[in-house]
């Protein structure tokens, strides 16, 4: 029996629909600014970025379109550590750092466009507030977001990008700058590591919920085809991103002899689009960045919803959602200063851990051969992914002992616990298979 399967029309809008919910804030300011302090190394800088900005959250669509939802695969640990892990995550990419951040970023870009002598307190508590009543609106349809996301604002969001991007490829610069920060030792390390801030990978476990909810309105419901097409919007949307990331980095890179210290990405963007475009340049990256967080604050109301409310049904989705844009609407007035700090701990902890868990789920049918790899593993590199930001956070400077652990340098000290963690995992399920025969 042959299943079902999207037009290539569906799947074009599928795609831009995941493509729509990854692309928010964090997506647009951080290739300029890769790109202008990478400068000669901006090559291999983009390619580590690529690999956890692209790479890894496609893998993670991939994994949970194949082993099943990211409770599924943290299930294989222990059913403990996927409630925390599983909740942990969606507490993190919803109300307590991305949501808010969306909001603030998008005020944030509005600003210069405010009148004079206005209250920025007042002005911000307005904007958020009007902010979160949309996207709330919005969110109440999830299986409608293909038609929201796909047809509507993410085309306008891609045109608009287009223009910024289109305009630096035709003016090239004439000398590449010198590489700057952490880009002048291991390029491709740094840009791994500036994926991160992304929090793509985090939001590929969960957005598979939305997606499949959207693909079995259009006809597709049995699991091989929702597969299949949760796959196939993945790679679109990779693809996608990549491209965009690219021509950004290379506005960054334009940029660079005119503001060779700058440190915000967003403060690029506008410099270039303003450079082209007058005076309307501002009010394009205004647009742009209003549109790609109002589309990722959409589709991440709608994933935390979806998830809280099959976890704890007796709390209808409508007030999760609800729920969940008050409460993201009161940190967004918090600053996004504030918002920002918070999350490089909270990222550098979680992160190691879902890299592990996506890999793993991957080759789940060899890893199930040998099931006490998981809680290994997962146990090994949490311990030290965890205290390491921790140690980060409160305790600058102290020293720990995975700081010895090889590639600790490159700020991966996780890696050789987790390969430790696969061979006693290993081992521990042949001495228990070998005790039951």
């Amino acid at each position: 029996m042959t299943s079902a399967k999207l037009t290539s029309r569906q799947s074009l809008f599928v795609g831009v629909t995941l493509f729509s919910m990854f692309f928010g804030a964090g997506n647009l300011i951080i290739p300029p600014l890769l790109g202008l302090q990478a400068g000669g190394a901006v090559v291999p800088a983009m390619i580590g970025f690529l690999i956890t900005g692209i790479g890894l959250p496609m893998l993670g669509i991939i994994a949970v379109g194949l082993a099943g939802t990211i409770r599924d695969l943290a299930s294989r640990v222990h059913p403990v550590f996927s409630s925390v892990f599983v909740a942990a995550i969606y507490l993190a990419i919803g109300p307590c750092l991305a949501i808010p951040r969306t909001s603030s970023t998008s005020f944030e870009m509005l600003q210069p466009l405010l009148p004079a002598g206005i209250s920025l307190e007042v002005a911000r508590l307005v904007f958020s507030v009007a902010f979160f009543a949309v996207a709330y609106l919005l969110a109440m349809h999830p299986s409608a977001l293909t038609k929201l996301l796909g047809r509507i604002t993410g085309p306008a969001l891609i045109v608009l990008i287009v223009a910024v991007v289109g305009a630096a490829l035709l003016n090239p610069v004439d000398a590449v700058r010198a590489t700057q920060g952490a880009y002048e030792g291991n390029a491709v390390m740094a840009g791994f590591q500036t994926g991160y801030q992304t929090m793509d990978l985090l939001a590929s476990l969960t957005f598979g919920i939305i997606i499949a909810t959207n693909i079995r309105e259009l006809g597709v419901t049995d699991d091989a085809g929702l597969t299949r097409e949760v796959s196939r919007a993945g790679v679109f949307a990779g693809l996608l991103m990549g491209l965009i990331y690219c021509g950004l980095a290379v506005v960054g890179l334009n940029m660079a002899p005119a503001m060779p210290d700058a440190t915000n990405g967003a403060a690029i963007l506008t410099a270039s689009a303003t450079l082209h475009f007058g005076s309307m340049g501002t009010v394009v990256v205004a647009a742009i960045f209003l549109l790609a967080c109002l589309n990722v604050c959409i589709g991440l109301i709608s994933c935390c919803g979806t998830y809280f409310a099959e976890v704890l049904p007796r709390v209808p989705y409508r007030m999760w959602a609800l729920g969940f844009a008050v409460f993201s609407c009161a940190v967004s007035n918090v600053g996004l200063d504030a918002i920002l700090a918070f999350s490089v701990p909270l990222l550098n902890a979680l992160y190691p851990v879902a890299i592990v868990i996506v890999l793993m789920g991957m080759m789940h049918k060899g890893c199930d051969l040998v099931p006490r790899v998981w809680p290994w593993v997962v146990g090994f590199t949490g311990v030290v992914s965890v205290a390491t930001a921790l140690r980060d956070a409160f305790f600058a400077g102290v020293w720990l002992p995975f700081d010895t652990m090889p590639f600790a340098d490159l700020g991966m000290n996780w890696v050789f616990p987790a390969l430790l963690g696969m061979v006693i995992g290993v081992a521990m399920s042949g001495i228990r298979r070998s005790a039951i025969e």
